[in-house]
């Protein structure tokens, strides 16, 4: 909850200072400008190789065979699981307004659901479980007895934890339509994560009132089953795990549909190879083309890892990157307020610098501990190395680089050309976004309605 905070805070005084659609992406480039245009190579191979949408679909597969009262296997479960991004993937493509119509009620289910499990923790504290005397949870005695704490075993726990938070810095995709942005993002973005810290903490403390401590070792992500199971009985827990699985598709489509978004983005930025295809809303205006691309990488992410390994991969594969970019995001803060006065830094909220260092080294210690070898039965794998995450986020990242190589520097060389990167302002919206250019070596920029300039700084 602190790391959570503290880069609610960070990610708070980046999109007052530079309040447009893009997130982390405008920050980077906005720091980080040398070698030229590498920071926004890097950045499209981690938007483009990631499967957001993957976890949440495993899981709503597998709450929807737990609520059949069938047992999960490799296939079934990511059968549900493919079912689940492939609607979502075709109700915003095909009827996007109907889709948004969905999300929306899908995130009252999602918050009604936290506060049925809140309501079965206090009813669990009066005593009331379905349990015999002597199986009933007493998790508030020595509940961390027989734990040890490696730096692999917390650093899988801080994964699963940041997960549940992961959303403090959504609102920063989509600055550019939110009106009155700085003074939305002020008032929203603590209340929200306070609610929802609040909220998590109840949830924690009915799972400790209702759930026996092996139940909850043994449970994965059924946890919240078992405790309607306990509180409520078995036609209850059936019945609520459906709403769970709601709960996730809700996510899902969220999830596929702010994804979809970034590549259009980054296709109507001219950085995608077959930009017009990418940034294009046709046939239904909604980001088809974007969709797709995150529904087939989800989709690959979904099927590529061995049974038992599907839900655990995909989150450490997704909080790895993630990772490794809020060091550099919240690395190029700590640069920029050592050299305030050069850079002309001042948004209307500061962070702070000691928060930012914090945020930074709790990043930093999330992008190294993966590394050291987990004590025996610790390994989060049935069958996978225990770093194979930590590779393939990095191989993600490389990826972005080479094709930088290629995009910036090979093609140019080739057809003779440099990129040049403008500010424009799209006559159907009227928002602002930056669009590369190819121009012919030795040829000038004769439009007037293209400039340059450096990305402002909101007072």
């Amino acid at each position: 909850m602190i790391i959570a905070l503290a880069g609610t805070a960070v990610y708070l005084e980046w999109g007052t200072a530079i309040p447009k659609n893009g997130g982390e992406k405008n920050y980077l480039e906005y720091v980080y400008r040398r070698p030229k245009f590498l920071t926004t190579g890097l950045y499209t191979g981690y938007v483009i190789l990631l499967g957001w949408a993957s976890g949440n679909s495993v899981v709503f597969g597998e709450y929807i065979l737990h609520a059949a009262n069938v047992e999960v296997d490799r296939w079934n479960q990511r059968g549900i699981g493919l079912a689940c991004i492939t609607s979502a993937f075709l109700i915003h493509g095909l009827a996007l307004k109907w889709g948004l119509r969905l999300q929306n009620l899908l995130g009252s289910i999602k918050l009604i659901i936290i506060l049925i499990i809140i309501l079965c923790g206090f009813i669990a504290l009066g005593g009331h479980v379905k349990l015999p005397e002597d199986q009933k949870p007493h998790n508030f005695r020595n509940a961390f007895e027989g734990t040890t704490g490696s730096a692999y075993g917390v650093v899988t726990a801080l994964y699963n934890v940041i997960w549940s938070y992961i959303g403090y810095s959504n609102a920063n995709y989509a600055l550019s339509e939110t009106k009155n942005p700085v003074r939305t993002l002020k008032i929203a973005a603590p209340a929200g994560i306070i609610t929802i810290s609040i909220l998590y903490m109840l949830v924690n403390i009915a799972y400790f009132a209702a759930v026996p401590k092996q139940e909850i070792l043994e449970g994965g992500r059924l946890v919240a089953a078992s405790l309607f199971r306990n509180v409520m009985g078995g036609t209850a827990e059936r019945a609520l795990s459906v709403f769970v699985a709601l709960s996730a598709y809700g996510n899902v489509l969220s999830v596929i549909f702010s994804q979809g978004r970034l590549v259009q983005e980054l296709g109507r930025e001219g950085i995608l190879p077959f930009s017009r295809f990418f940034a294009s809303n046709k046939p239904l205006n909604a980001p088809l083309a974007g969709l797709f691309e995150h529904w087939l990488i989800c989709v690959i992410t979904m099927l590529a890892p061995p049974p038992g390994d599907a839900y655990n991969f995909i989150l450490n594969l997704i909080s790895y990157p993630l990772a490794v970019i809020n060091v550099f995001v919240a690395g190029g803060l700590a640069y920029l307020y050592l050299n305030r006065k050069e850079w002309n830094w001042n948004p209307p909220i500061s962070a702070s610098l000691p928060v930012v260092i914090f945020f930074m080294l709790s990043n930093v210690y999330l992008v190294i501990a993966p590394f050291v070898p987990p004590e025996e039965g610790q390994n989060v794998y049935e069958s996978l190395p225990y770093y194979l995450h930590c590779v393939v986020g990095i191989a993600i990242i490389v990826a972005g680089g080479l094709y930088w190589v290629v995009w910036a520097k090979i093609l140019p060389k080739i057809g003779k050309y440099e990129l040049v990167r403008e500010t424009v302002v799209d006559e159907i919206d009227g928002w602002e976004r930056n669009v590369f250019f190819k121009r012919p070596l030795g040829e000038t920029i004769t439009s007037a309605n293209r400039s340059t300039p450096e990305p402002e700084v909101a007072k």
